[in-house]
């Protein structure tokens, strides 16, 4: 059994997306070829936005509008523990100071009353200047982002949706990619739409801010191509990989329905014995995870093992939040400063969850697990 079966979705699409990649192939536009334009229209319509950057991965889908805000030292940028390590990597990479805030113990997601509190702390405080909140919307499921655009209104911050996870998921009908002043996503291959390779994009209605963006992507080239205005990046989408994008885009929303229906399975079976993913009323999760809860370390390590023994993979996102990262140690974080946070990562693990996956192995995975 596999964690994500990527073959079954390849060899559903496989006519076209061999078709597409032997189009690129075919025409030597590698780099920056019309398939990149078309990916980026499809992306920026489905999201309902007005913008879409293809980029080299989600990693620099979420440094690229930091960038361009120019934040840098001085500056605090909000952001959850509870994800992996790109969300804070790319603001310690701009010399600006991660500021992580503790989670929602129902969804996981940055808790907006925490938030408001780690803002007036660090206002206090008078080292830091805040700037920018990134909301990381995990396993596939959307921020609060109601209350977190307010608090950021209020206090005259950016809000770059963390959207790596939660690509086709929604709030309302909203899609992930709307909210906030700018979003990434990621195009790793195990997420909901994911390439052959790296990829990611970035989402905007901000006319300015894609131009800048558009510029940071290729070395902070302007309208000469040798005269760069600015420092930016390699951060280019390959030709290919957006091909691959294409061909997944025309079975992407179907796959979401069966992601739901897939986890509406598990929930039915799981629910009575763990605690399950919540989805708030009104929201629509992308559902690139499904993690349950052990009920302690011990616990959960016992329920791996019997997952092992029947040949089913788990894996545990994630074991470390930020904060206590080897990385972080100067930042002066320490065990107990985020309880909620550090209380999920001891008992959370993930069961298999794509789109394909067979009654018949849900099941199993839900046999093993209740037995």
């Amino acid at each position: 059994m596999q964690f994500i079966d990527l073959q079954a979705q390849y060899k559903l699409l496989k006519p076209l997306i061999d078709e597409n990649i032997h189009k690129v192939l075919d025409s030597g536009k590698y780099i920056f070829g019309p398939e990149i334009t078309e990916l980026e229209e499809q992306l920026a319509k489905f999201a309902g936005v007005k913008h879409c950057l293809a980029c080299s991965s989600g990693t620099d889908a979420l440094l690229i509008p930091l960038m361009a805000w120019g934040i840098g030292p001085g500056n605090a940028v909000f952001t959850s523990p509870f994800t992996f390590m790109a969300t804070g990597e790319v603001i310690s990479l701009l010399g600006a100071t991660p500021i992580f805030v503790d989670i929602d113990p129902e969804t996981y997601n940055l808790d907006p009353e925490k938030l408001h509190n780690a803002i007036h702390k660090v206002l206090i405080d008078g080292k830091l200047r805040p700037r920018a909140i990134m909301p990381v919307d995990i396993f596939g499921l959307l921020a609060n982002y109601d209350e977190i655009d307010d608090i950021a209104k209020h206090h005259n911050l950016f809000v770059l949706q963390d959207a790596c996870q939660s690509f086709g998921g929604a709030i309302d009908g909203k899609r992930a990619g709307a909210f906030g002043h700018a979003a990434a996503t990621s195009f790793f291959p195990a997420k909901p739409l994911g390439c052959y390779g790296d990829g990611g994009a970035i989402f905007t209605n901000d006319d300015e801010l894609l131009e800048v963006m558009k510029s940071i992507r290729v070395h902070g080239m302007g309208s000469d191509r040798y005269d760069n205005i600015r420092i930016g990046i390699n951060g280019r989408l390959d030709s290919i990989q957006a091909a691959v994008l294409l061909a997944k885009m025309t079975v992407f929303e179907k796959e979401l329905e069966q992601r739901n229906e897939v986890a509406d399975k598990y929930n039915a079976r799981l629910s009575s014995r763990f605690k399950t993913p919540v989805i708030p009323e009104g929201y629509f999760s992308a559902w690139a995870q499904y993690c349950i809860l052990a009920d302690s370390p011990e616990h959960r390590a016992e329920l791996q093992n019997k997952l092992k023994e029947n040949d089913i993979p788990s894996m545990i996102y994630y074991p470390i939040p930020l904060h206590l990262q080897t990385a972080y140690t100067s930042l002066g974080y320490k065990v107990g400063d985020l309880p909620i946070s550090e209380a999920i990562a001891n008992r959370i693990f993930a069961i298999p969850m794509y789109p394909y996956l067979s009654d018949e192995d849900l099941n199993k995975i839900c046999d093993v697990l209740l037995g």
